[in-house]
């Protein structure tokens, strides 16, 4: 039974995307079969894996509002181990559409029931906000991994965020637990950062992984070839990084 993962933060631009399409590769990679969801109506899990999105015939958009099976939107992408549930520009009304339909949180967790069993690890990519698409994201997953960026704003929001779990458990999905803390941007030659990851780690004492995402002109690079950054340069800084992350992930589960 494969174990279900979200990747959120309602705040934009904190590696979200990156480190589910680099996390997911990597763990492909030491031959954990993946499943990455992508619920953000920007696509950029699904072009970062190599996929078209004008190509996509079934994307979430159908999974959570037209009933459309697991198994037929799923496609498979050239790196080992990782298929995709794409994404598609509908996904951007799909929060209103949803309001009309029945047990609107619950469309996610139904859809992905049905494939579960076929994978190690099913990792979501949530988009930057807490509306209903992150609602089904978060009633349909076993647990939360969080990115955080190493800057002056970092904790903004996260008690917002830590609210929305709460009410989740207690509505929708009481097993839900947080997976991890995941620092990204990291400089640690910067005071500023040694002070937001202490900060950080009193807000989730135990939760912080010991591996830390450098900034890397290489992670950046890596989306427009559309591969993750662990096949695109795996030398790299930040591919080790994502490497290193993925193996003391596996070492915690």
């Amino acid at each position: 039974m494969g174990k279900i993962i979200s990747i959120v933060n309602q705040k934009g631009g904190v590696g979200k995307t990156t480190s589910c399409i680099n996390l997911i590769a990597a763990l492909g990679k030491l031959g954990k079969k993946c499943l990455l969801v992508d619920i953000d109506s920007q696509g950029n899990s699904t072009s970062g894996l190599g996929i078209n999105k004008r190509e996509v015939k079934h994307s979430t958009y159908d999974l959570l509002i037209n009933d459309v099976r697991c198994s037929t939107a799923i496609v498979k992408t050239q790196f080992e181990n990782v298929d995709i549930l794409p994404s598609s520009i509908d996904l951007a009304a799909a929060d209103i559409e949803l309001v009309d339909i029945p047990e609107r949180t619950m469309r996610l967790r139904k859809a992905l029931a049905t494939v579960r069993q076929d994978y190690d690890y099913i990792m979501i990519d949530c988009p930057p906000s807490l509306g209903l698409i992150t609602l089904n994201a978060l009633a349909a997953s076993d647990s939360v991994l969080v990115p955080i960026q190493c800057e002056y704003y970092a904790l903004e929001g996260l008690s917002q965020l830590m609210a929305t779990i709460r009410q989740v458990k207690r509505l929708y999905n009481p097993s839900i637990e947080m997976e991890g803390v995941l620092l990204t941007m990291f400089d640690g030659r910067l005071n500023l950062t040694i002070q937001v990851v202490e900060e950080v780690k009193k807000y989730f004492p135990n939760k912080v992984y010991r591996t830390t995402i450098p900034r890397n002109v290489r992670l950046s690079e890596a989306p427009s070839f559309g591969m993750p950054c662990v096949y695109f340069d795996r030398s790299s800084k930040g591919a080790r990084a994502y490497m290193e992350l993925a193996e003391e992930f596996l070492q915690e589960q």
